[in-house]
C-alpha cells in the first residue's frame, strides 16, 4: 500500500496505468497480452479526466446511459457506431474496474449489467475495427477478457486509490492532482 506521505512520479498518467496493471498481470493466473493492458491503460488514462464520464444532452450534463446508446448505436452512420462502441465499451470497462465497489451499491443496476453492455459494445466494435495494436479480432477477444481486465483495473484501484489512501498526490507531467 502506498502511505499518506508518498509521491508517485511517472511520465504520465498512462504510463503508471501500464506498469501497475503490467505487475498485477504478472501475478496473475491469468495473464493478458501485453496489448490489452497497454489498451486497458489508455482506456484508465482518458477517464483520468473527468469530463469523459459524462454527456451533455440538451445542453446538460448527465451520466452517460449505456444501454440505452448501445441501442442508439445501430442507427448511426459507420464512422458514428464505430466511435460510439467504443465509447460504450471503454466507459463500462472503467466503471466495472474502477467503480464496481460503488455500482453495486446502487441496487437497481448492478455489475452483471455494465459487465454485458460493454462485452456487446467490444464484440459489435470488432466488426468496424478489427484489429488494434496488429491484433486480429482484438475487440472481440477483449469482450472475452473483460472480467479478468476489470479484476487487475480493481487490484490496481484498490492497492493505489482507496481508503486511506484517497488522499494521496501523485505527481505527473510536474502537475499535481488528489486521487478521488
Amino acid at each position: 500500500m502506498v502511505s499518506n506521505n508518498s509521491l508517485i512520479l511517472e511520465a504520465s498518467l498512462q504510463a503508471f496505468f501500464f506498469e501497475q496493471l503490467a505487475s498485477a498481470n504478472d501475478k496473475s493466473q491469468l495473464k493478458l497480452p501485453k496489448e490489452t493492458i497497454y489498451y486497458s491503460s489508455l482506456v484508465m488514462d482518458r477517464f483520468g479526466h473527468s469530463h469523459e464520464y459524462f454527456e451533455m444532452v440538451d445542453g446538460r450534463v448527465r451520466e452517460k446511459v449505456l444501454g440505452m446508446k448501445l441501442l442508439e448505436s445501430g442507427h448511426l452512420s459507420r464512422r458514428e457506431q464505430e466511435r460510439s462502441l467504443k465509447d460504450i465499451g471503454d466507459t463500462a470497462l472503467f466503471l466495472c474496474g474502477f467503480f464496481s465497489d460503488s455500482i453495486n451499491e446502487r441496487k437497481l443496476l448492478d455489475i452483471k449489467y455494465y459487465r454485458d453492455v460493454g462485452q456487446m459494445a467490444y464484440q459489435r466494435l470488432d466488426s468496424f475495427a478489427p484489429s488494434f495494436c496488429d491484433v486480429n479480432s482484438f475487440y472481440k477477444k477483449l469482450s472475452g477478457q473483460f472480467d479478468i481486465l476489470t479484476n487487475l483495473m480493481q487490484i490496481v484501484q484498490q492497492t493505489h486509490l482507496s481508503g486511506e489512501n484517497s488522499d494521496d498526490v501523485f505527481l505527473i507531467l510536474g502537475k499535481s492532482f488528489k486521487a478521488s
